[in-house]
């Protein structure tokens, strides 16, 4: 049997196309190409030294992310990846500023403030520019305000809110979510 048709060497090569997805397909071809000579010369005759020149590979995914970092770098007009550039920033601007202004509307506008709400929460969880360490801290803050405003209605009914609590209230629905928003906007630099 070839080493390029083992088993193991198949799936390997698998991963790594699969996790090169966005890498336009000659360069693709190109990285398989070079993994299958490399672990070809290196010659493994046994499944244990297989395992070890994978290894010296590196796993799949990190093989992936050091290709598709040196992309941009590669000169020349990227294939249709260009367009899809700008929608990242687009996207993650939209996600953050649906969440920082959601506790305010809630304030003003309970409906606009909803839908401001689950549309902004929708975006983070289905984005894959944050982890989800940074996810439930954009819900945590996001969603802390109307609740803390449903909250504060349930046990302030019977009362009037006065000029001093209403200022506290708005200071709250700003400064929540606003903190959310530079934690989600400090992680996206990353």
């Amino acid at each position: 049997m070839n080493t390029t048709d083992h088993p193991l060497v198949a799936e390997y090569l698998d991963a790594v196309a699969r996790e090169t997805a966005e890498l336009p397909a000659e360069r693709r071809a190109e990285l398989l190409a070079d993994l299958r000579e490399h672990i070809e010369v290196s010659g493994a005759g046994d499944d244990q030294r297989l395992r070890e020149v994978l290894a010296e590979l590196g796993e799949p995914r990190t093989v992936a992310a050091s290709a598709l970092a040196e992309e941009p770098q590669a000169g020349g007009a990227p294939e249709p990846r260009a367009p899809v550039l700008p929608e990242r920033p687009t996207r993650a601007r939209l996600t953050v500023g649906l969440l920082a202004v959601a506790g305010l509307l809630v304030l003003l506008n309970s409906f606009a403030g909803g839908v401001a709400l689950i549309a902004g929460l929708a975006l983070l969880w289905t984005s894959p520019y944050w982890d989800n360490r940074h996810k439930v801290i954009g819900t945590a803050t996001a969603a802390g305000v109307p609740l803390l405003l449903l909250l504060a209605a349930v046990l302030l009914a019977a009362t009037r809110l006065g000029p001093v609590e209403l200022l506290v209230l708005m200071g709250v629905s700003v400064a929540v979510p606003a903190f959310g928003a530079i934690t989600l906007l400090r992680a996206l630099r990353r």
